[in-house]
């Protein structure tokens, strides 16, 4: 009898093996990995809305990992959150933060480079295949540490309306600094002792980037940058400095941009609602442009000086110390996804008006048709030859706001350029010398 009841058994296990083994693997392929991405908006347009609908679409195409986008403010809040949840040993293996958060977040030792993740040919292709100008605030030391995706260089806006109104060629925006000021003043509409509309806005405002915007004055002598390539120094108080935010203050102080301060949020309404004939500001705002502009616009690089230069903007993707592998290597996955394919990325420049941030991009046929209808998409693009890295360092947060609180004293008035750039680089020096080899 116990032969048989033995013999039974193991026909019951052979009989359930195969049922068994088939339930494991149907556990483990119900196993997602679920990660929360931080991302800032600072743009109109809804690329929340975009950046919600492909994650849900890469969750349809690899179920095994779902990404919950976390919308978490302006980049600064951003930084701060994610700042906050590594201090607080809550680390998310991906965020969607500034480029220029790049010393900082090397500094906190809260990043992983992504050249010791590319394991294939085909991923150092990857690795390989983004525009230049993009990378000079992803990689230091040899190694990439983000990955360009909510990337934008900042552009000249302007009304061909207006132009046309007062004489000017609707296709020749000012190439210059002497042209833009004539433009401004000429472009400036006064009614019964009110400024009805502005010749220029440049957004000056320390809630928005008023850093970046000084940085267009810089970078347009000769190649001149605010800080060196290490983020460990700073400077403020450089000729070509305060030569660039004098200009830049002079059109306020004849009336042809608003006095004191310029809101970063407020200036497209401005544009778009014609209180401003022209404008500085992010391509990132393009497609809201674009959607939302009652009259004929143009979109230009932004006049030069000794040369024509801006400094590259926007957003990349990090990847975290500090988080189990199989978070990483899912995070890792999902960058890729979002980045490789060259029609995604057209898509979403062309959704958004950032810059496709891969020549691939530029050669497929949704973009070839896209600039054939509305050139102004390729302008941010060109003027990359004449791009430089956006202003980043060590400490990022407060050293920015050093220099963001002297540009608010320079521009109302309070202290005139050579006293507030002189006490902001002394202030910045005492910060950076720490990394100073």
């Amino acid at each position: 009898m116990r032969k048989i009841a033995l013999l039974m058994a193991l026909l019951l296990c052979f009989t359930l093996a195969p049922m068994l083994q088939n339930d494991f693997v149907l556990m483990a392929a119900d196993k997602v990995v679920t990660l929360d991405m931080y991302f800032p908006v600072a743009v109109g347009g809804g690329p929340d809305k975009l950046i919600s609908a492909l994650c849900e679409q890469f969750h349809t195409e690899n179920p095994g990992i779902k990404v919950n986008p976390v919308y978490s403010g302006s980049y600064a809040d951003t930084r701060t959150k994610v700042q906050a949840a590594i201090k607080g040993r809550n680390t998310p293996a991906i965020a969607l933060m500034f480029s220029i958060d790049l010393f900082s977040l090397l500094s906190m030792n809260a990043i992983l480079d992504y050249d010791s993740l590319c394991a294939t040919p085909e991923d150092k292709a990857w690795l390989s295949g983004f525009y230049e100008g993009f990378m000079k605030n992803a990689q230091t030391g040899g190694k990439t540490y983000g990955i360009p995706w909510q990337r934008s260089t900042i552009v000249l806006y302007y009304n061909k309306d207006a132009f046309r109104q007062i004489g000017l060629d609707p296709n020749k925006p000012p190439a210059t600094w002497a042209e833009l000021e004539t433009y401004a003043q000429k472009l400036t509409k006064v009614e019964n002792g009110s400024t009805v509309r502005y010749g220029i806005e440049i957004p000056s405002d320390k809630a928005g980037y008023a850093y970046w915007m000084l940085q267009t004055f810089c970078t347009q002598q000769n190649g001149f940058n605010l800080m060196n390539q290490d983020g460990t120094e700073v400077y403020f108080n450089d000729p070509r400095t305060i030569k660039g935010i004098s200009f830049w203050k002079n059109l306020s102080d004849k009336g042809y941009q608003p006095r004191g301060t310029t809101a970063w949020a407020t200036t497209p309404t401005d544009f778009l609602e014609q209180r401003a004939a022209m404008i500085y500001h992010t391509t990132g705002n393009l497609t809201n442009i674009r959607k939302n502009a009652k009259f004929d616009f143009g979109v230009a690089m932004l006049p030069a000086e000794a040369s024509r230069g801006s400094p590259t903007g926007g957003g990349n993707f990090y990847l975290f110390k500090g988080v189990p592998k199989e978070q990483t290597q899912a995070a890792f996955t999902f960058v890729k996804w979002m980045t490789d394919n060259p029609d995604r990325v057209a898509q979403w420049s062309i959704d958004t008006g950032y810059v496709a941030t891969r020549p691939a991009a530029y050669e497929t046929q949704r973009m070839k048709d896209y600039a054939a209808k509305f050139p102004q998409a390729l302008v941010a693009r060109d003027q990359l030859k004449y791009g430089h890295a956006e202003f980043s360092v060590y400490d990022q947060g407060i050293v920015q706001k050093i220099l963001d609180d002297a540009i608010e004293l320079i521009m109302t008035g309070q202290k005139d350029p050579t006293t507030a750039l002189n006490a902001a680089q002394a202030q910045a020096d005492g910060i950076l010398k720490q990394y100073r080899k």
